[in-house]
């Protein structure tokens, strides 16, 4: 008998022996003048057991089974399933062991083993969150994640990955061995070759996105010169997207919590599927992403979407692509990284005319092409033409005989000092 049953025995007893009134013994126990009679009839058949729960000792019909309890510590404490939250670990637990049991269960579990929890809970946000667009399309965010996604398996690597804000869809992700361009690039095509072009995209200052020269003097912007755009920059300002570069990491917070869930998730799914390389990282990303929209993506809250499909014409990759002005030379040819390439025309195509400047474009995937007024112009790569070696004019210089006037004449032996 505990101390709260045994208050309850000690005032029902003074109720039986009329030394409290049922009114009087309903307001010490906080209970309702019914329960007291109810305890009273317990007390008179059954004595002191009377005031104690039935259900004491009893195992719930819905208890986790011991066999169970166990196998899931082991799984807790195991490699397998290392550095999982809880919420985590129950999917993964339904998923791959068949076992299911709600989060909370696998947290009473684990603190019942003493297995501390991957990191304590998260502290409240203090920062205001900002109200999602109200459509997809309207806003993209992208960025890239250094960490250690293959663990030891790996060194760091970064993740570039792009989210929807109406929606918290992933439109695009890639595994790179460091943040670039190509990544950027990458994880764009994604987006445009499955959703369409966003009206605007959010990104940080890196200088992938904004280029060194970007800020303009006064004498530049009142004389209207064009503010220079980085290699990223110029793509999207073909693509008519609107740039906005975020002045914290806050205020991109989508695509930072996005990093912290993934972080959280793909580095245990990504173990589970034994994954060593980041080549075989990206050929099981689709079915990440996949999974992650299922779990995580939201209806926006207008059915419209304001991503736009790609007109004709517009090829990702000639627009998602290395840029360079070169002029060009005679014979229609440009040097590019040290080789020498000639345009390639076609019938109906007109002549780029001679020693005009002209935009190199090398894609992704290695493929190089003239833009000129709109029209790309394929690139073919030739031999360098050797120079033609001088020949020499004259005839052959010989012997030269110094003048009588040359210093070297008026030289006498007889003039210098002999010693004695």
């Amino acid at each position: 008998m505990n101390r709260e049953e045994l208050k309850r025995y000690t005032v029902v007893q003074q109720v039986m022996d009329h030394q409290l009134t049922a009114k009087e013994a309903a307001q010490t126990l906080g209970l309702s003048h019914r329960q007291i009679f109810r305890l009273k009839d317990k007390v008179a058949r059954e004595g002191e057991t009377g005031v104690i729960h039935k259900n004491r000792e009893r195992k719930p019909a819905h208890a986790i089974p011991e066999h169970i309890r166990d196998q899931v510590i082991g799984l807790l404490a195991s490699d397998r399933y290392r550095n999982c939250n809880d919420v985590h670990f129950a999917e993964l637990l339904a998923k791959h062991e068949a076992i299911h049991i709600s989060p909370a269960t696998v947290r009473r579990i684990r603190v019942g083993a003493q297995i501390k929890p991957k990191r304590k809970r998260r502290p409240s946000n203090v920062h205001r969150p900002r109200e999602r667009r109200s459509q997809a399309g309207q806003l993209v965010q992208m960025d890239a994640s250094p960490h250690h996604w293959l663990e030891d398996r790996s060194g760091r690597i970064s993740l570039h990955a792009a989210i929807d804000d109406a929606t918290g869809k992933v439109v695009g992700a890639v595994f790179r061995p460091e943040e670039d361009l190509k990544g950027y690039f990458m994880i764009t095509q994604q987006m445009l070759e499955l959703e369409g072009i966003p009206m605007s995209l959010y990104s940080d200052r890196h200088m992938i996105f904004q280029s060194p020269r970007e800020k303009q003097t006064i004498e530049e912007e009142l004389a209207g010169e064009p503010v220079p755009l980085s290699q990223f920059g110029q793509a999207l300002d073909d693509l008519g997207v609107t740039h906005v570069k975020a002045m914290t990491p806050q205020a991109k917070g989508r695509v930072e919590r996005l990093f912290q869930t993934l972080q959280d998730r793909w580095v245990v799914e990504l173990r589970l599927r034994g994954i060593q390389t980041i080549e075989e990282a990206n050929q099981v990303l689709p079915a990440l992403i996949d999974e992650h929209n299922r779990q995580f993506a939201q209806e926006p809250l207008e059915d419209d979407s304001a991503f736009i499909p790609l007109q004709d014409g517009q090829y990702p990759e000639q627009i998602l692509c290395y840029r360079a002005q070169r002029v060009l030379g005679a014979g229609e040819t440009i040097a590019y990284k040290g080789k020498t390439y000639k345009i390639q025309t076609v019938e109906q195509q007109s002549i780029i005319p001679l020693k005009t400047r002209v935009s190199v474009r090398e894609t992704l995937g290695g493929q190089m092409f003239v833009w000129y007024n709109g029209v790309s112009y394929p690139l073919q790569e030739t031999a360098r033409p050797k120079p033609k070696p001088k020949e020499k004019t004259g005839h052959a210089k010989g012997p030269r005989t110094p003048a009588r006037d040359h210093p070297w004449r008026q030289y006498n032996i007889s003039r210098v000092p002999q010693r004695t």
